[in-house]
């Protein structure tokens, strides 16, 4: 049965792990538009780039990368895991259980993500705090998904167990 509300919640949950992988998470500028130079941190689901702005030339100084790949496999591994878990509509419980590994596998990737932005912020300027971009919102978009997810599953399962015992 496909055609559950349980699997709109789902499907959207893993669409959201997806569209993570390729929107920027965080940002941070030193904020000095005026500046002859600019330095410039983005971080997305696959790496932390460190730029450095030259305004008088237009030309832009890679100072550095950091892999983040982490954060890339933890959207994918949930979005796999959501997705098989859609599969298992016959299995009320199974469901439920896969959906409790991708809350776990999510707020994993919402720890990595914190950890790597915690490290990023040192690279210039501590005192100027980056900002969080939608990359960053969509796993939490999708926990709340899984969330309704689940208790639409709990409310089936109700539903069978109070029809078991009518008959």
């Amino acid at each position: 049965m496909l055609q559950r509300v349980q699997t709109i919640f789902m499907t959207i949950a893993a669409i959201a792990m997806i569209l993570m992988l390729f929107f920027p998470v965080w940002e941070k500028s030193d904020g000095q538009f005026e500046a002859e130079k600019r330095e410039y941190a983005i971080m997305d689901a696959f790496q932390l780039r460190y730029e450095q702005h030259i305004t008088e030339t237009g030309e832009i100084q890679l100072l550095g990368t950091q892999d983040t790949f982490l954060i890339s496999i933890g959207g994918v591994l949930a979005a796999l895991v959501m997705l098989f878990s859609v599969t298992r509509y016959k299995n009320r419980m199974t469901q439920v259980k896969l959906n409790a590994l991708f809350s776990l596998i999510t707020a994993a990737t919402l720890v990595g993500i914190y950890l790597y932005i915690s490290k990023a912020n040192a690279l210039f300027d501590p005192t100027v705090q980056g900002t969080f971009l939608i990359g960053f919102y969509l796993p939490i978009v999708a926990m709340l998904n899984n969330f309704l997810a689940n208790r639409f599953i709990r409310k089936d399962e109700q539903l069978v167990k109070s029809a078991d015992r009518i008959r």
